[in-house]
């Protein structure tokens, strides 16, 4: 009788024990899901702050406009070419050097009205018809408009050695590039880096 007791026990006790570690695998699990559901809600709410936030440490200052790791400034002032260049030079840039054609369809998209015509960081200044970026590189990819450039004298003795974007009735497409004279004022297009921020704490 004894023995059928002992035995008894021990049965209930590893049952027990069975019951006990069976439902702390379920609490462990259940824990487990509830913690990787609570960790892709936070996420989702991460993602959608983001979205729609905006950027703790933005690319560009304010009034430039960003773009593929570039930053744009389009002046509302009208200056020479020369003017126009050191006024970009004041603001840590340069006279936009346009690319590519991707860059091109950007830039040209912003101009929508007649009055959209904005010098660039093109010019043949140094040497007639040998036209250069403002880093010195020379011109690869082009888009001239219709007979351009054809340096003409009307506005200057001198010829145009000064691109500009954009043109009154001119050409719709991405073709809209007018050599003109230096002198004359018009708005231009700035361009310089993003800004790199290596952690949050640069952020201004």
């Amino acid at each position: 009788f004894c023995f059928g007791t002992q035995t008894l026990f021990l049965q209930t006790l590893s049952f027990s024990f069975s019951l006990k570690s069976a439902f702390d695998n379920w609490r462990k699990q259940n824990a487990l899901q509830t913690l990787k559901e609570e960790n892709e809600a936070l996420w989702k709410m991460f993602f959608f702050y983001n979205l729609f936030q905006d950027d703790p440490c933005p690319k560009c200052e304010e009034d430039w406009e960003h773009h593929r790791g570039k930053c744009y400034y389009f002046s509302t002032h009208k200056l020479t070419w020369e003017k126009s260049r050191n006024k970009c030079r004041d603001k840590g840039g340069d006279l936009v050097k346009i690319d590519g054609r991707n860059e091109q369809r950007r830039l040209r998209e912003v101009m929508i009205d007649d009055a959209d015509k904005f010098w660039i960081g093109l010019t043949d200044s140094e040497e007639e018809g040998q036209w250069l970026w403002v880093d010195g590189s020379p011109l690869d990819e082009s888009f001239w408009g219709h007979y351009q450039p054809d340096n003409w004298i009307w506005e200057d003795l001198k010829g145009e050695d000064c691109v500009r974007m954009g043109e009154k009735d001119g050409a719709p497409d991405l073709n809209c590039w007018f050599d003109k004279s230096c002198q004359v004022p018009h708005r231009s297009i700035c361009e310089k880096p993003e800004k790199n921020h290596q952690n949050v704490s640069e952020c201004v």
